[in-house]
């Protein structure tokens, strides 16, 4: 009835008030014969040419140019990193590259028309503005990731090798400026401002993409990543406060100036560490224990970050170092650091540092390099930047201590220049220090810089392999042990995954080894949490691991190739048992119930190529492709755990299709061993009944355990029954088979554990 009286008010309300503006329109046409002419006239001829002249007007409107760069240069950015990811490198260098490839350089030299419409030049103003803010959001990031109590406690060693670092490649960047002053310095640019940008150009090290290195190698736990995360920390503190004195004595025009510009810099700082810092622990300290903060604390931190910026822009040394010297005063308190990078970062590195990118590549005209003579000078700074830095880190760690195979190490990774060097290379660009084609040649000698990071490692690992260290006793005790190992991704199906490896092991964990898997996505790690993230992943797996006096080792690594971080796991730690969570299914619809209806699928490269060779069927399994790559590459038995939130294991049931299915009767007998499981199994096609020695298995766990292990035919199968069970054991070939019957009850089953001999 209210349903009714509803639906008759908004008729009548609606229909109401329309015949009454149908009624003022029409008493209002009549008016119009005092203002309307000949618009009148022609509005019916050329109505098609309106339409069009509107959606063209529509069209070039800043804002819809503005709004299609943006378009434009998130999807090609997120192309480039995702493939240069593929190959090894960071993401940030198919993002560079991407901005190249929009530029001038490019797209501009092939498709001269559809850049001049994408990117005409009295849009590039927008563009710059927006990039800014996107470099001060990144640049505050960059500050709140330095661990300032890390680098007090290794600041002897990694002040020697950053500063090291810092002053060889200075060095012999003004060297180098000596030598190409008067054929490529902009006119009316003193040699000491031209000699000083180049300086820095070949000192400044990366921090973010060095500590995503050090992540994705597994370094950050070993001394060698402490000691390179730290000297590039050192590293950029030390270079911002070069660079800001570098920009003072530029843009002051004489020593003198610049003092005063240096001076008012030093006080700037002072009241920074002096008396901002202070407020802002006190304030952190006030709100620490709350879980989230208010709009009007969130507020405050955001303008101190604008003033800190607005305040150093207008002293004279740029903007960005008031954002960086703003993130490294921020409360120490971690779940500010937290709560303040989650709401930054997301819209500062995917939404606006692709503009500062692109407006780089904007600005890079390789074309510009067209004589072997200037292509030469580029190898000369290529070579330059990587003797200077390279050897001069390389050579302080050395004298500090490090070993060669270290030290080289750490002149690999200072040598990664990345985003902070474009950074410093648009400063000096802006300031009208560097020239087009030097700014060209400075563009590709960060991208070769950072691209050789990754190869350098390997070539040194390769060079100077690791020495075999001696078996420790706990490797020795651990021989001859059943090893299992599990990769487990949120908390929920982790603690699943410790019910059922009790239920394998239980009473047998004397004799038996668990090591527990755990990946994070190294993008969405930040150096300074890295340890927190692994001590809240573990936390409740081990707690659900003592309920059972389950010993557990844990591992713990960052990367973005997840099947492979498995894989090699699996395959180097002799383990007997790897179980994996099951991925998303290619099927749409509920859990198990995607069998039912086939949805698009991204077409994956490695996944066609195992169609097109008959190695893989189209719809194989149901299982996502990091599944079907981990079954291929796997050489030891592997578990494939559907989770439907398992809570114990008391009831088993296992599907045997096939003879080659015998090998599950193993895993029955270790549940009824272990974890006094009632097991039944489902003789799918008389497979047990037509075969003796399967048969005969069976009846001698039974004779062990009397009224634990049972047969039953098919027909026994109904919703009831599954309802009753805990968990549903089947081989692969078993459940692909499934899959191809599609009986009605299979989205009806209990938990699964997909078994590969």
């Amino acid at each position: 009835m209210k349903n009714l009286k509803d639906a008759t008010f908004y008729i009548l309300t609606i229909t109401g008030f329309a015949l009454l503006m149908y009624f003022i329109v029409k008493k209002g046409e009549p008016l119009e014969i005092t203002k309307m002419t000949k618009i009148s006239e022609m509005a019916d001829s050329n109505s098609w040419s309106q339409i069009k002249e509107t959606l063209h007007h529509n069209i070039t409107h800043p804002l819809a140019i503005l709004l299609l760069q943006i378009i434009t240069i998130i999807v090609i950015s997120r192309i480039f990193g995702f493939l240069f990811r593929k190959i090894g490198q960071p993401t940030v260098i198919g993002e560079i590259i991407a901005g190249i490839f929009l530029g001038p350089s490019f797209i501009g030299m092939f498709f001269p028309e559809y850049s001049l419409f994408l990117f005409p030049k009295t849009s590039l103003p927008n563009l710059q503005f927006f990039s800014q803010i996107g470099l001060i959001f990144f640049m505050f990031i960059v500050g709140m990731e330095l661990d300032l109590k890390t680098l007090q406690k290794k600041a002897h060693e990694a002040i020697i090798i950053s500063h090291a670092s810092i002053i060889f490649p200075f060095a012999l960047g003004m060297g180098l400026a000596y030598l190409i002053y008067q054929n490529f310095a902009p006119e009316n640019v003193n040699f000491l401002s031209f000699s000083l940008f180049i300086g820095i150009s070949m000192s400044i090290t990366a921090f973010p993409v060095l500590a995503r290195i050090v992540q994705e190698r597994q370094l950050t736990k070993t001394r060698l990543g402490a000691i390179v995360i730290t000297c590039a920390a050192a590293d950029d503190i030390t270079a911002w406060c070069i660079l800001a004195a570098v920009i003072a004595i530029v843009k002051a025009g004489s020593v003198l100036s610049a003092f005063y510009i240096i001076l008012m810099a030093i006080g700037y700082v002072l009241l920074m560490l002096k008396v901002v810092q202070p407020f802002l622990k006190r304030l952190g300290d006030i709100y620490s224990h709350q879980d989230t903060l208010s709009k009007p604390v969130v507020a405050i931190f955001f303008v101190t970050l604008l003033l800190s910026s607005f305040l150093t822009e207008i002293i004279g040394i740029h903007a960005l170092f008031g954002a960086f010297m703003a993130g490294v005063i921020m409360p120490q308190n971690l779940h500010f650091r937290n709560v303040f990078i989650e709401k930054v970062e997301d819209v500062s590195l995917v939404l606006l540092l692709p503009l500062f990118f692109v407006f780089t590549g904007l600005r890079t005209q390789i074309g510009l390099l067209n004589d072997i003579h200037l292509w030469e000078i580029c190898g000369l700074i290529i070579a330059v930047a990587v003797i200077g830095k390279f050897f001069g880190s390389a050579i302080a760690a050395k004298f500090v201590g490090q070993s060669w195979k270290d030290s080289l190490m750490i002149g690999a990774l200072m040598n990664t220049r990345g985003l902070m060097e474009l950074i410093v290379l648009n400063i000096g660009f802006d300031l009208g220090i560097l020239s087009p084609p030097i700014f060209a040649m400075l563009v590709i000698m960060a991208l070769v810089t950072t691209f050789m990071t990754g190869p350098a490692l390997d070539f040194i690992n390769y060079l100077m392999p690791d020495k075999i260290v001696s078996e420790k006793p706990s490797d020795i005790q651990s021989q001859g042990k059943y090893k299992i190992l599990f990769s487990f991704g949120d908390s929920e199906r982790g603690k699943s995954m410790v019910r059922l490896v009790n239920s394998l092991m239980g009473k047998t964990s004397n004799n038996s080894v668990v090591t527990a898997l755990h990946l994070e996505p190294s993008n969405e790690l930040h150096q300074y949490n890295i340890r927190e993230v692994e001590r809240d992943s573990f936390k409740p797996i081990k707690r659900e691991a003592n309920k059972y006096n389950l010993t557990l080792q844990t591992s713990f690594k960052p990367t973005l190739d997840f099947e492979k971080e498995i894989i090699e796991t699996a395959n180097h730690g002799d383990y007997d048992l790897l179980i994996v969570g099951m991925g998303q299914s290619m099927y749409e619809g509920s859990f198990l119930g995607k069998i039912l209806g086939i949805t698009t699928r991204i077409i994956n490269p490695e996944k066609l190529y195992h169609t097109l060779t008959g190695a893989e069927k189209i719809l194989d399994s149901g299982f996502d492709d990091r599944t079907n790559a981990i079954i291929r590459s796997t050489k030891m038995e592997l578990g494939i755990f559907a989770d439907k939130g398992l809570k114990k294991v008391d009831d088993v049931v296992i599907f045997v299709l096939s003879n080659e299915d015998e090998f599950l009767v193993s895993y029955a007998q270790k549940m009824i061993h272990n974890n006094e499981s009632r097991v039944i199994v489902i003789d799918y096609n008389d497979k047990i009944k037509n075969n003796a020695v399967f048969k005969e298995n069976i009846r001698a766990i039974e004779q062990q355990a009397p009224n634990h292990i049972a047969i039953y035919t098919p027909d026994k199968i109904t919703e009831t029954f599954l309802q009753s069970m805990d968990l549903l054991l089947i081989s692969v070939d078993a459940w692909k088979s499934l899959l191809e019957l599609e009986p009605v009850w299979l989205t009806k089953v209990p938990s699964v554990l997909i078994l590969k001999k």
